[in-house]
C-alpha cells in the first residue's frame, strides 16, 4: 500500500477536476439540452478536466513522496 498525503486545497482540486471531467462526459452523452449547447458545455468541461489532470497528477505524485518521507501534518491522507 502507498500513502498519499495532500493538503485539503490540493485534494479539493483533484476532486474538482475529476468531477468536471465526469460531468463533461455525462453532458456529451446526455440528450437533455439542445445538441449545440450540450456539446459546447460538455467539450468545455472535458477540456478543463483533461488539462487540469497534469497538475493534479503532479500533486498526487508529490503527495506519494511526502507520504513515504513522513509528510506534513494537516494533510488529507489516502491509502492505495
Amino acid at each position: 500500500m502507498k500513502d498519499i498525503v495532500l493538503s485539503p486545497p490540493r485534494f479539493g482540486f483533484i476532486v474538482a477536476t475529476r468531477a468536471a471531467l465526469a460531468v463533461g462526459v455525462g453532458l456529451l452523452i446526455a440528450r437533455r439540452f439542445s445538441d449545440s449547447r450540450r456539446r459546447r458545455i460538455g467539450r468545455s468541461l472535458v477540456a478543463a478536466g483533461a488539462l487540469a489532470t497534469v497538475p493534479a497528477a503532479i500533486f498526487a505524485a508529490r503527495g506519494m513522496r511526502a507520504g513515504r518521507s513522513g509528510g506534513t501534518s494537516g494533510g488529507v491522507g489516502a491509502t492505495t
